[in-house]
């Protein structure tokens, strides 16, 4: 393999002060990309999802796939993309500040606390969550409002005017807030999982097959990654795991996010007794875990396509 300085100036690696400089600004704008082009993919399930989680009175008969084919027929095909802009808004500085904070916790948790194997991994992906769901909840929370809606029901005509509307109705900030408890809590293990899943399997499978498995970076010959049919692997059954511990407490977040807009809103205030409430009208299968196969096909291939791009943009822009 020839050497950098032989390939040319143009294929040069740049030095090491050099790949120093923008560290965090560069890796923002990787877990940025790998947010949305995450998302872009599972658009449509995404819509479906909040229309049964939350029991809209137009799709609650349905099951997904039957509601994967009402929502065109009733809104459009445009209509599995109600509320993406928001969500478009949204998922660019969640994704950059989940994979940029997870990359700085895991060195502090490392290298401060001195503790290191597997559970760093835990620790930090359950931080770096919290750290992106508080920093980006109030678009999450009017991207839930404008996808909940159904053509000729609108209470909202668009991103800005949803924030104008729950900031004068619903108590000023605080209300961009509501549900944040039980999506903080579900957080917390579903980045756990998600990053210590994919990480441990990524150390493992480098380190039992990595002719198999891996290849040299490209912004680092020294550095094995996976190849890309291998990460697109991990990443879902990350996301598989992570998603079936967590799913209750989405399923909460989402209908206290949506307060007034359901008739039993009263009866979703807090966690607990959304939780109690969920279970006692609809029990487990229908209730907490409603909309579980649906998330499956969406977060399995999310979570791939996360993971892969996230780990491709590092070698683009020379984060190894």
């Amino acid at each position: 393999m020839a050497s950098p300085a032989a390939a040319g100036p143009g294929a040069a690696l740049p030095p090491a002060a050099a790949r120093r400089d923008f560290y965090w600004l560069r890796s923002f704008i990787a877990g940025g990309v790998a947010g949305c082009c995450a998302k872009t993919t599972t658009a449509p399930l995404d819509r479906v999802k909040i229309l049964l989680q939350a029991h809209n009175h137009h799709y609650k008969h349905l099951g997904v796939f039957s509601t994967l084919c009402a929502v065109p027929k009733k809104e459009g095909y445009l209509g599995l993309y109600k509320g993406n802009g928001a969500m478009m808004i949204r998922i660019f500085p969640y994704g950059a500040i989940q994979f940029m904070a997870f990359d700085q916790y895991k060195k502090v948790i490392k290298n401060q606390l001195g503790i290191s194997g597997h559970v760093h991994r835990l620790v930090a992906g359950s931080m770096a969550g919290i750290t992106a769901v508080i920093c980006t909840y109030p678009l999450d929370m009017v991207r839930v409002r404008l996808a909940f809606q159904v053509k000729g029901e609108h209470k909202y005509m668009g991103i800005i005017h949803a924030f104008k509307m729950i900031y004068t109705k619903e108590g000023g900030l605080s209300g961009f807030y509501r549900g944040l408890m039980p999506t903080v809590v579900g957080m917390a293990p579903y980045a756990g999982f998600s990053f210590f899943t994919f990480g441990t399997l990524k150390s493992i499978g480098l380190a039992q097959a990595p002719q198999l498995l891996g290849r040299p970076s490209l912004d680092n010959p020294e550095v094995l990654v996976l190849r890309t049919h291998v990460n697109l692997l991990c990443g879902g059954v990350a996301g598989a795991i992570a998603q079936t511990v967590s799913y209750p407490l989405d399923v909460t977040r989402r209908r206290m996010q949506l307060g007034a807009v359901l008739p039993d809103s009263d009866k979703c205030l807090t966690m607990v007794q959304t939780l109690r409430y969920v279970y006692q009208q609809h029990g487990v299968r229908r209730g907490l875990y409603r909309g579980l196969s649906l998330n499956y096909i969406r977060c399995v291939p999310s979570q791939a396509v996360a993971f892969t791009t996230y780990e491709l943009m590092k070698q683009f822009l020379h984060l190894n």
